[in-house]
Parts: C-alpha cells; sequence; structure tokens
C-alpha cells in the first residue's frame, strides 16, 4: 500500500519542479505560490482549510487535488471521524458523482495510515 502514498508524492514533486523550472513561466509560479498562503493559518486554521480543500476537491471530482488534501488533512491530525464529516458534506454537495471519489479517497487515507503504521 505505502507504493501508492509515495508514488503519487514523487510524481507530484518531480512534475512541479520541472513545471516550476521551465523558463518564463511566472504566471504558474505565481498561483503555485497562491496556492501555497492560501492554506497557511489566517482566520481560518490550515487543518480547516485542508478539509475545506478537500470538500471542493471531491465535488470538482479532481483525484489528484483530493489525494494531496488527504496528505495534508492527515499531517494536519485530522481524524477519520471528521474526515467522514467532510465526505458527507462533499458528498451532499456534489451529488451521488462523488461516490466514486470517496470509495477512492477513503482507500488512500487508509494507505496514509498504513503507511505512517509501519
Amino acid at each position: 500500500m505505502k507504493k501508492t502514498v509515495d508514488d503519487f508524492n514523487e510524481y507530484r514533486e518531480k512534475m512541479n519542479e520541472k513545471l516550476l523550472a521551465a523558463p518564463n513561466n511566472k504566471i504558474l509560479q505565481r498561483i503555485y505560490s497562491i496556492d501555497a498562503m492560501t492554506y497557511k493559518d489566517g482566520a481560518l486554521n490550515a487543518k480547516t482549510k485542508e478539509m475545506l480543500g478537500l470538500a471542493t476537491s471531491m465535488v470538482l471530482r479532481c483525484d489528484d487535488c483530493i489525494r494531496y488534501h488527504l496528505i495534508q488533512c492527515h499531517q494536519l491530525g485530522v481524524s477519520t471521524e471528521e474526515l467522514l464529516e467532510v465526505f458527507g458534506i462533499a458528498n451532499l454537495v456534489g451529488g451521488t458523482i462523488v461516490i466514486p471519489h470517496t470509495r477512492r479517497a477513503f482507500e488512500f487515507w487508509e494507505e496514509l495510515h498504513y503507511q505512517n503504521n509501519s
């Protein structure tokens, strides 16, 4: 199971480095910077912001974004109970088309826990 989490992280890091190193790429560099700033503590703490990002990504049905936010939520101490409430909100707002993404998200969440406990 650990390989899936590691594969995702390695691929994401490799491709982000390539994209950000490309010449004349100020727009993507700025978007990435804004993204990083958005999830820092502010009026809302980082944990809440990551859960919002997760719910939003689920409604938009972006599996890469879902995985990224799951990793961040895991690192910030989101409990499985909190996660299931986020899943509930995402499915309510997004409809039943979000169910397959919820299944994959929960599987990835289990892999994060497995990796952490290995």
